[in-house]
C-alpha cells in the first residue's frame, strides 16, 4: 500500500522540479525546446490526475469506515494509532492535490508560452509586410 504513495511523492518532487525549471528564464532559443519538450511529456503524463483522484477517494472511502477512538475506552496507544493514521490520511490528500495542482500549472505554463511564441511570430509577419 505505501508504493503507491512513493510513486506519487516522486512524481510531485519530479512536477515541482520541472515547474521551477519552466518558470526560470533561459535563452528563448532553448526555453522554445524545453516548453516543446516539456508538452511532449504531459500527455503521457496525464495518468497522473485520474491516478490522484483514485487515491483521493481511496482516502475518503478509509475515513467514512475508520474505527473511532474517542472515548474512555480506548487506550493512550490505540488514541495515538488513531491520530497518526489521521495525520498520514491527510498528508496523503495534500499529496494528491499537489500533484494535480502541479499538473495543471505546468500544463498552463507551457500553453502560455505556447501562445506567447505564436504571437511574436504573428506580430513579426505584421511587422515584415
Amino acid at each position: 500500500m505505501g508504493l503507491q504513495w512513493v510513486i506519487l511523492s516522486y512524481v510531485v518532487a519530479a512536477e515541482a522540479a520541472l515547474a521551477i525549471m519552466l518558470t526560470l528564464p533561459y535563452p528563448k532559443a532553448l526555453k522554445s525546446r524545453f516548453v516543446s519538450l516539456i508538452s511532449l511529456i504531459l500527455q503521457p503524463s496525464l495518468f497522473i490526475v485520474p491516478f490522484a483522484a483514485f487515491q483521493l477517494l481511496d482516502i475518503y472511502w478509509k475515513n467514512e469506515h475508520r474505527l473511532m477512538c474517542t472515548g474512555e475506552i480506548c487506550t493512550a496507544a490505540e488514541r495515538d494509532r488513531y491520530d497518526k493514521s489521521i495525520y498520514k490520511a491527510q498528508r496523503n490528500a495534500i499529496l494528491c492535490t499537489a500533484a494535480c495542482l502541479l499538473y495543471w500549472c505546468i500544463y498552463r505554463i507551457c500553453k502560455y508560452h505556447k501562445e506567447l511564441s505564436s504571437m511574436e511570430e504573428e506580430e513579426k509577419r505584421y511587422k515584415d509586410q
